[in-house]
């Protein structure tokens, strides 16, 4: 089965946190596609999480919810920002389970955001859902209490799926910012050992899942939600020069990524631990990936601009 795309008119779409680089991102292809799209978030204008009747009420009659809610994780991992993290994910979720057990009409499907964090450091062989080795770890531990979270509420009426996302590569926004600034300054070169693992998605097969996922009434639980063609630090580098025009790059040694993410107030484990995750599930169910290689996606994402459109 391929991606989904049917206009489906009068449907109404909840995205719980829906203000970051994803949310935007769905935010405005599910209003292309017909759906009313409510956001619950901390900024004005949408649904505030301190209004339970609110939620409840955007909740009515949804086709979907998709939580991406979360504090990021491109911050210093003190006592403070990781207590954030956790609670950020695990108390938006259950909020959110109390208010679907509330609705008359709550939505057939409920999406929640995991990590492929999840998984340990892997450079031997890749992590698929039924034969990954679950890591350890603060990181680890907040993947598996916000997992728990969304799994505790026994839901009849709403199908449930957890989506551990890889790196999500798109134009606009994510961490191309980051990865187009270091090539362009002549630092693309392998960070670290460049030897550790790139699982990656483009945004648009995170629609793509999304939809897949909503046709598909058969299917629920946890999904690798990554690219079939993981590739090594080094890799992923070489060809963002290539990509970008650049034919050089110095490389990052460790205890330069470290200074720096003291520097910029982040964690190396972003760029360091070696995340091999493959989407086993997905593609034994039949979902065909519209960006299945780095190549395809950088040429994508290099050559459109922030709105959408390509470059001529």
């Amino acid at each position: 089965m391929q991606r989904g795309g049917v206009d489906r008119c009068g449907k109404k779409v909840v995205l719980s946190g829906g203000t970051g680089f994803i949310g935007r991102f769905l935010e405005k292809r599910f209003s292309e596609m017909g759906y009313e799209v409510r956001i619950i978030s901390r900024q004005e204008g949408h649904v505030s999480w301190n209004d339970r009747d609110g939620i409840i009420q955007a909740l009515e009659n949804a086709e979907m919810l998709i939580n991406l809610a979360g504090k990021s994780v491109d911050c210093r991992y003190n006592d403070r920002n990781k207590r954030e993290i956790l609670r950020s994910r695990t108390e938006t979720t259950e909020m959110l389970g109390e208010a679907v057990q509330a609705c008359r009409n709550p939505p057939s499907l409920w999406i929640n955001s995991s990590t492929a964090t999840i998984y340990r450091h892997a450079e031997d062989r890749p992590m698929t859902e039924d034969a990954g080795e679950i890591g350890s770890g603060f990181s680890v531990n907040v993947a598996e209490a916000w997992e728990k979270a969304f799994f505790s509420f026994p839901l009849k009426e709403t199908r449930q799926a957890a989506l551990r996302i890889a790196i999500v590569l798109g134009p606009g926004g994510g961490v191309m910012t980051p990865f187009t600034n270091l090539v362009r300054f002549g630092l693309g070169g392998p960070q670290g050992p460049g030897t550790q693992m790139f699982s990656w998605i483009h945004i648009e097969d995170i629609l793509g899942i999304i939809l897949f996922l909503r046709d598909r009434e058969d299917l629920s639980g946890v999904f690798n939600c990554s690219s079939p063609h993981p590739i090594t630090n080094r890799e992923l580098m070489r060809q963002l020069r290539k990509a970008m025009n650049v034919r050089m790059g110095l490389p990052s040694p460790r205890w330069m990524l470290e200074m720096g993410a003291i520097m910029i107030q982040t964690e190396t484990e972003l760029i360091l631990k070696s995340r091999w995750v493959i989407p086993e599930r997905l593609e034994q169910s039949g979902y065909r990936f519209q960006y299945g290689t780095l190549e395809q996606a950088l040429d994508h994402i290099i050559h459109t601009k922030a709105g959408g459109t390509r470059r001529s």
